[in-house]
């Protein structure tokens, strides 16, 4: 229930100009809000005492608070000098607060005579902080403070770094985005988004935390980082095996229009786009060019571009988002609508994986999926439905079962390995499905996986096949688990 916006791009500026228009500090752990002009200061999360909840002198909880430390840039820049607060940017900058690295800057530090001396060793890169910010307040403007810096390097470098620095203060400039609006009445209006040719409805749909960072990634950046997970490093990163999804949302993302209807195949192959992965292979950070898929005369048709997406009818949306990942819809009826899309995943996933899918591992996950479905009719009961008195029977036994002495507690790499790819097929899914409108119901993450859950499962069936039968006290959640099985199966 916590109101929340996600940023087209970097938070930072977005985050301190709301900041400022609701006088409110920033509680966050990033090292920029120190650089900021905020005017409610800035509470880095890592100062809280939380152990320490404190009653204040008016009674009652209304009267608790938790101690915290509170920065604030007037207070620095009176601690050090009175430099002017607009100084700040570069004194970040050129200490390497951000990822711009300015080795060139070396030069200065090694020339300049900076006040308390520069001393290496301990202490060192203080005094140097110390020295810099003594240095800077003897300048009223950044620019002045700039000029006075390029004059330590040698003169091909100068113009190269006062671009680098410029563009790096900027960072720290408010942003024209007013995030008040969107949490006033949703609309979020952002220039770099129009600049970049992305589609209003995508817009809309990021900052409502609807499409998730990676879209945007692959649509304007064309790149994209996939995150590493606990797996076999011996083996291919376990994103490969939803490589086929990922190809099917760049296409989506980044269609050509094909205006000449008999270009031969090998120009039309030649026309789809690339988006630059970067993966893990074994234990290094590999970037791989990957095509963006050919789609379907739906969805190639110059009538629908990435802005006209959602006139396509949904029920063609939903095919299109099932035939990516091999599945007919009249095999999942029998599925409730909720857990659909983890299933047709499910299925992908035995057909796609390598090594392949080994039916213990199916039988774990499939039990985890139906104890989400325990724990969710228990805590989150239907009002409609009055509550079966053997569905608390058979969550009380699952939890007795929970807290067993595991006999056999060994790490399965490559059980691991293979519940990451079924990870890493569902992510793609629920982006795609995202992408599409969700043609099929969103299911509660949430509830939906838990690692430690299903390797224990996934080794208990191994020693003690009777544990499929761990639900077998509710008839609701027996027959859900044989359903789930034989769709799968079948």
């Amino acid at each position: 229930g916590v109101p929340f916006v996600q940023c087209f791009a970097e938070a930072d500026r977005e985050i301190a100009g709301l900041a400022n228009r609701w006088g409110c500090p920033v509680l966050s752990l990033d090292s920029d809000f120190f650089v900021f002009d905020l005017a409610g200061g800035y509470c880095p999360l890592s100062h809280f005492q939380w152990q320490s909840v404190r009653a204040a002198a008016a009674a009652g909880p209304q009267g608790c608070y938790v101690p915290a430390r509170c920065f604030s840039a007037d207070r620095f820049c009176r601690h050090f000098g009175h430099p002017s607060k607009a100084l700040l940017p570069l004194f970040a900058v050129m200490n390497g607060n951000d990822y711009i690295g300015l080795q060139a800057l070396e030069a200065f530090f090694s020339k300049v005579r900076l006040p308390r001396g520069c001393a290496a060793g301990r202490g060192g890169k203080h005094l140097r902080l110390q020295g810099l910010l003594t240095w800077l307040a003897q300048f009223a403007e950044p620019a002045e403070a700039v000029d006075n810096v390029l004059k330590y390097l040698k003169k091909h470098q100068r113009e190269e770094i006062r671009e680098l620095l410029c563009a790096s203060m900027e960072d720290y400039a408010p942003s024209e985005v007013n995030l008040e609006d969107f949490f006033q009445n949703g609309s979020y209006e952002c220039e770099a988004a129009r600049k970049a040719d992305v589609p209003q409805w995508v817009s809309d749909a990021l900052a409502k935390g609807k499409l998730a960072p990676f879209v945007v990634n692959a649509l304007v950046l064309r790149s994209t980082f996939l995150r590493v997970q606990v797996e076999n490093m011996q083996r291919p990163s376990a994103h490969s095996t939803a490589l086929p999804i990922r190809q099917v949302i760049y296409g989506l993302l980044l269609r050509v229009s094909h205006s000449t209807e008999d270009a031969s195949p090998s120009k039309q192959t030649n026309e789809l786009p690339i988006v630059c992965e970067f993966d893990r292979c074994q234990k290094t950070l590999k970037k791989t060019f990957v095509q963006a898929a050919s789609l379907p005369p739906d969805f190639s048709d110059d009538r629908f571009p990435l802005d006209k997406l959602m006139e396509v009818p949904l029920s063609c949306r939903q095919m299109f988002l099932l035939e990516t990942l091999g599945m007919k819809m009249s095999f999942l009826e029998p599925i409730p609508s909720h857990l659909r899309l983890p299933i047709a995943v499910t299925c992908y996933w035995i057909r796609c994986s390598e090594p392949k899918v080994k039916l213990n591992q199916l039988k774990a996950l499939l039990l985890m999926i139906v104890s989400g479905e325990l724990q969710r009719i228990i805590h989150d009961p239907d009002p409609t439905v009055l509550p079966a008195e053997d569905d608390s029977i058979a969550y009380n036994e699952f939890l007795k079962w929970k807290e067993k002495k595991l006999q056999n507690n060994d790490f399965d790499l490559d059980a691991a390995h293979s519940f990451c790819q079924w990870q890493c097929c569902l992510q793609m899914g629920l982006y795609l499905n995202q992408l599409l409108g969700t043609p099929l119901s969103e299911p509660d993450l949430s509830r939906l996986y838990t690692g430690t859950l299903v390797h224990r499962l996934y080794q208990e069936l191994k020693s003690a096949p009777s544990v499929e039968n761990l639900f077998i006290l509710s008839p609701k959640m027996a027959q859900l688990y044989l359903v789930l099985l034989s769709t799968v199966e079948s």
